[in-house]
């Protein structure tokens, strides 16, 4: 009893939370510069993360891990999330969680492409044709034309994150590193979340930012992303990999943009039209094709001993 409580505690993190990040984002950016909110939240977060990995017994990471993960770090928390964090002024919460379902669809390519993977199954070639069809709706063929409800600018950065997320994610899962995975995690957002701060001083947000300005709602949506979407979404992640299938496990990357569009609808006011419901249909319809059967026949890369094979986190 007690490890199903565990179990339903761990699925409610990853598809409550996780859905809820996007919400949480897009009030933290109304009064705090996107790099610099980023960068708060996955410095934070990552040292949250390595002192747990510490202090659960991991040993020092060597200058190899710290090379890797930081690379890792870059295209995933600078790139993708730096990149969500700054389309999320310009674009809806729900919006951008529809768009992010395209990491399924970019994995997939670049499995094949980038990592000389098997060409797809034609059904998986069904699916991401499907899945760039989806985003096109739901961005709108008004907005492609430059004009229009929807911030084009702000909806191709959202599929660039996307891009760089998977590539980092790609990256991340191909290297063999000694360190254990909470500690991997931990590394991966310090590297990236400096990499972050890096961006912002940059990019002149030092400057731009007054603190007493800031709503009391950014600051709590910041710790929100910090404590729950970081720490706790991550921890249950990496458990639940260990303790319940995978496949079950994958099923977050279809509930979690149901969480973001229905609740930016009921707490933000976000519109949902017919549009994004059939977009939404065709999009997560794409998603579960691509991810039933790209498992077919996938064998998992067998890990050198004391070397696990290190898998990148979500967003």
């Amino acid at each position: 009893m007690a490890h199903r409580v565990r179990l339903l505690a761990a699925f409610a993190a990853i598809y409550l939370i996780w859905g809820s990040t996007f919400l949480a984002i897009h009030v933290a950016v109304e009064t705090i510069p996107p790099f610099l909110m980023a960068a708060a939240r996955f410095v934070s977060a990552g040292a949250i993360v390595y002192a747990i990995g510490r202090w659960t017994g991991a040993p020092s990471p060597g200058r190899r891990d710290w090379t890797y993960t930081t690379a890792a770090g870059a295209l995933m928390f600078l790139g993708g999330n730096g990149g969500l964090a700054w389309a999320s002024q310009y674009v809806p919460s729900g919006l951008a969680a529809l768009i992010m379902t395209l990491i399924p669809v970019w994995m997939t390519l670049l499995e094949w492409l980038w990592r000389g993977g098997a060409r797809p199954h034609r059904v998986v070639l069904l699916g991401l044709a499907l899945g760039f069809g989806g985003v096109a709706l739901l961005i709108g063929p008004s907005a492609l034309q430059g004009h229009g409800e929807v911030n084009l600018l702000g909806a191709l950065a959202v599929v660039a994150s996307s891009l760089l997320w998977s590539a980092g994610s790609i990256y991340a899962r191909g290297t063999r590193l000694a360190s254990p995975a909470i500690l991997v995690t931990g590394m991966q957002m310090l590297g990236g979340g400096l990499l972050l701060l890096v961006a912002s001083g940059l990019l002149g947000e030092f400057g731009r930012v007054q603190f007493t300005a800031v709503a009391p709602v950014a600051w709590l949506g910041l710790a929100y992303l910090i404590v729950m979407g970081a720490v706790v979404g991550h921890t249950a992640y990496f458990w639940l990999l260990k303790n319940a299938n995978p496949s079950l496990v994958a099923t977050y990357a279809f509930i979690n943009p149901i969480v973001a569009v229905w609740l930016g609808w009921a707490l933000a006011g976000e519109a949902v039209t017919g549009r994004m419901l059939v977009a939404s249909a065709i999009i997560i319809s794409a998603v579960a094709l691509i991810t039933l059967y790209s498992r077919r026949g996938r064998r998992q890369p067998r890990p050198v001993e004391g070397r696990p094979v290190v898998k990148g986190v979500q967003p």
